[in-house]
């Protein structure tokens, strides 16, 4: 890949994972694949961006059923470290900084590691069923999960990522560290995505659900489909939304609807499969589709038009993200000169490190950038989770207070009301006892 071409795709790279097959990488430009990472089994939305450097792929061993996390580098095509993790996990998602990963389990716990040491932290029972979607709200002080069953979690991120002692986390229940659980869908859950203030989430229920995330998933509006939604894509200002579904097509309509109306529009191009992922790229001026047949596509966002055809090994895929080159790591400018596609493998080599002994020092060099990346950001990692803590806390306050206010208006009404029955009932006994003595004065008279 030329130094040029990498400008001028704004180093965007599409990955695409596979539960039998390679995890793909293109860049937005060249329709072929720049390289290719090997040993990974990788099912549904298993996979994700770790920081600036590294890529974490689900893996689901073949011949035990046990489950892993893929660490890989852009330095070498195979795997640069693995993570065991106590169950197979599906979903998986880092923070912004990668300083944590989560995976979510098929118990329906949600399970949190340290990605520079793989270590757990700690394993939490969220859902009674799979955990089939992970995402993280904007400010990253939220994980929001779903899972087959249709529930919907909302838990602090910070009360994950603290691990406590042994004796405390099992005595802790999953479910006091949920802000929020609700029965979202009548199926399951297969993709969350948010912007703003706004959650959507996609079902095999054939519908799309818009909630208000300030308002702990209060639901605006529901848009239903002609079949199953797996893949969403958001756009930055909450105008547009598009939609996958499993018949191929795409779906486009608006996010801000007044009412209940929603004009959605297929785009005419179908895949040859179910569409798993969708990514919107260049801008937003470009959306980029992945199917379960193997097929990605660029479209134009504007003409609802195909622009572009990716690759041309037509592997399963299970999942597919866009990462974007931010100036240090994995995928960028930077570091990528005098590099091409290695012969054979497909894998990215460089004129200056094929040496195999230089590649073994890369690494351990990269190595210890990590760890001393993951020291220079406790201190702002503390105050961005304090603030998480902080700006949680005043909406729970704001809810606790809106509770507050109900009961001690509905308990001013019972009062009332019982006052007025009481007035009532000593109106009467007043009434009877005049009658009364009425009654003796005229008996007295006779």
């Amino acid at each position: 890949m030329s130094s040029s071409s990498s400008s001028s795709s704004s180093n965007e790279l599409i990955l695409t994972s596979s539960p039998d097959g390679p995890i793909m990488v293109y860049d937005t430009v060249s329709r072929t694949a720049v390289t290719r990472f090997s040993s990974s089994r990788s099912p549904s939305r298993g996979l994700t961006i770790v920081g600036r450097r590294l890529l974490a792929a689900s893996h689901v061993s073949s011949d035990t059923g046990a489950g892993s996390i893929n660490i890989y580098n852009w330095h070498g095509s195979g795997v640069f470290r693995n993570f065991p993790v106590p169950e197979p996990v599906a979903p998986l998602i880092a923070t912004s900084d990668g300083t944590f990963l989560f995976g979510g389990g098929i118990s329906g716990s949600v399970v949190s590691l340290s990605s520079s040491s793989g270590d757990v932290i700690r394993s939490i029972g969220v859902h009674a069923s799979p955990v089939s979607s992970l995402h993280l709200s904007d400010d990253g002080s939220l994980l929001i999960s779903g899972s087959e069953d249709g529930t919907i979690a909302i838990v602090p991120t910070f009360k994950i990522v603290v691990g406590g002692s042994l004796e405390e986390e099992e005595e802790e229940d999953g479910e006091n560290l949920i802000l929020n659980k609700w029965k979202a869908h009548s199926d399951s859950v297969t993709a969350l995505k948010s912007v703003m203030n706004t959650l959507v989430s996609c079902s095999s229920d054939c519908t799309c659900k818009f909630w208000n995330l300030g308002d702990c998933g209060v639901l605006m509006r529901t848009v239903a489909f002609p079949c199953c939604i797996s893949g969403v894509a958001l756009g930055s200002t909450e105008t547009a939304f598009y939609a996958g579904g499993a018949d191929g097509f795409v779906y486009n309509g608006s996010m801000k609807v007044v009412g209940e109306a929603c004009e959605v529009r297929k785009w005419a191009r179908v895949h040859g499969g179910s569409i798993v992922s969708l990514c919107l790229v260049n801008e937003e001026r470009s959306l980029v589709s992945a199917a379960e047949d193997g097929s990605v596509w660029m479209w134009d966002v504007e003409k609802g038009e195909v622009i572009m055809v990716f690759g041309d090994e037509l592997i399963t895929i299970s999942d597919m993200i866009v990462m974007k080159g931010n100036g240090g790591g994995f995928g960028d400018g930077k570091g990528n000169n005098n590099v091409r596609v290695g012969e054979g493998s497909g894998s990215f080599t460089s004129s200056r490190l094929c040496d195999e002994q230089m590649l073994r020092t890369l690494n351990k060099i990269t190595e210890l950038e990590e760890t001393k990346d993951v020291v220079l950001q406790d201190k702002k990692k503390a105050i961005d989770m304090l603030e998480s803590v902080i700006e949680m806390y005043e909406r729970l306050l704001e809810l606790i207070l809106k509770e507050v206010t109900k009961a001690i208006e509905e308990e001013e009404g019972e009062n009332d009301d019982g006052e007025d029955k009481e007035d009532k009932d000593e109106k009467d006994g007043k009434d009877e006892k005049d009658e009364e003595e009425q009654g003796k004065g005229d008996k007295k008279e006779e």
